[in-house]
């Protein structure tokens, strides 16, 4: 169980505290802890602890040995400060474009920003149907993979200007920087494989979308650029922190600092993109891509979700929050019928 135990590191004043795991977690109530408790030090244990109780109950929920769909819990709540219902409202201001999903039989989603006369950038629209296309993907129980991509042969430019220069106040962007955040956290944490196709130029908050995918493939002459500090600006999507989880944190300065284009030779060769695709072509790359993925797809949508949860548990999680959850996890397939599959087939590997 959990049971709450004094930190470490030394308190200049006062106490605080940090959630140590300890023996079996149960999936019923995998952190019993319903309170907190306040300490004055400023020290950010507490915050760790909590975010840990978030990112597991994020990850799954599992019933009588099922792996049922993940329940999305925001990174952002009313307890940052962070008003969804209020910015949602000042998004819905700013027409245009579409994001698109259609899903394949093979388990394969295709996710289409959809707004080419401006190089597909968000509008306010687009943030808020985003937000309901991944929510729409963490229920959907046969699916396997998503492939992200933009319309027109290009990926992304960022955010429309006109939605930037409406929201100009520090809370607008605060929490439009929120917003975006809890979405594309979600879609990082999707149980399916997920693929940014990278055709014609991903800039700003184009090249963070990027970075919210398990891969990422470029077509010939397409560039993914981080272009915020010529904007005055920093990443406000995540893309920097998971650029610096993606390349490691000197690569991803000189990204962010140089506003450096990426051609798909560099990326390649730095380790941000996983292959350079044949044809620049939208359809021939798009078929490309689909067959990239296939491999990493092949199987019963319950293990392929449950590969990519372990996955996300160990990249996200603590050693020991992360091993419970692989545990948990491991039994909603052991015995399953893919397993007993494989075991009646006799399966063997060569």
């Amino acid at each position: 169980m959990v049971r709450l135990t004094q930190c470490s590191c030394t308190a200049a004043e006062g106490q605080h505290w940090e959630m140590k795991s300890r023996g079996v977690v149960s999936w019923r109530n995998p952190f019993p802890v319903t309170r907190r408790v306040p300490f004055r030090c400023g020290a950010s244990c507490w915050r760790t602890a909590e975010m840990t109780i978030l990112l597991w109950k994020s990850f799954h929920r599992i019933t009588h040995g099922r792996l049922l769909p993940q329940v999305s819990l925001s990174l952002h709540t009313h307890t940052h400060g962070f008003e969804e219902e209020k910015i949602k409202k000042k998004l819905q201001q700013f027409a245009g474009g579409s994001v698109d999903l259609s899903k394949e039989d093979d388990g394969i989603g295709i996710l289409t920003l959809n707004n080419p006369r401006f190089m597909n950038a968000f509008t306010g629209v687009m943030m808020l149907e985003l937000q309901e296309r991944v929510a729409e993907l963490e229920n959907w129980t046969d699916g396997k993979g998503l492939i992200v991509r933009g319309a027109a042969n290009t990926f992304c430019s960022g955010s429309d200007l006109n939605a930037v220069r409406a929201l100009s106040s520090p809370q607008d962007g605060m929490d439009m920087c929120m917003f975006m955040q809890n979405t594309l956290t979600r879609l990082m944490r999707l149980p399916l494989i997920t693929v940014a196709l990278v055709q014609g130029k991903a800039l700003g908050g184009g090249a963070e979308l990027t970075t919210a995918c398990d891969f990422r493939l470029m077509t010939p002459e397409s560039e993914i650029r981080f272009v915020h500090k010529q904007m005055g600006l920093v990443p406000g999507w995540g893309g920097a922190a998971r650029l610096v989880q993606i390349l490691g944190s000197s690569p991803a300065l000189k990204l962010l600092s140089g506003a450096v284009k990426v051609d798909p030779e560099t990326a390649l060769r730095i380790g941000l993109v996983e292959a350079v695709l044949s044809s620049s072509d939208e359809l021939e790359s798009l078929e490309e891509t689909c067959t990239w993925l296939r491999p990493y797809t092949k199987g019963p949508p319950a293990v392929i979700q449950a590969v990519k949860k372990v996955v996300s548990a160990g990249r996200e999680l603590q050693l020991e929050a992360a091993l419970m959850t692989e545990k948990e996890i491991f039994g909603t397939v052991w015995g399953g019928p893919a397993n007993l599959q494989a075991l009646a087939q006799r399966t063997k590997h060569k």
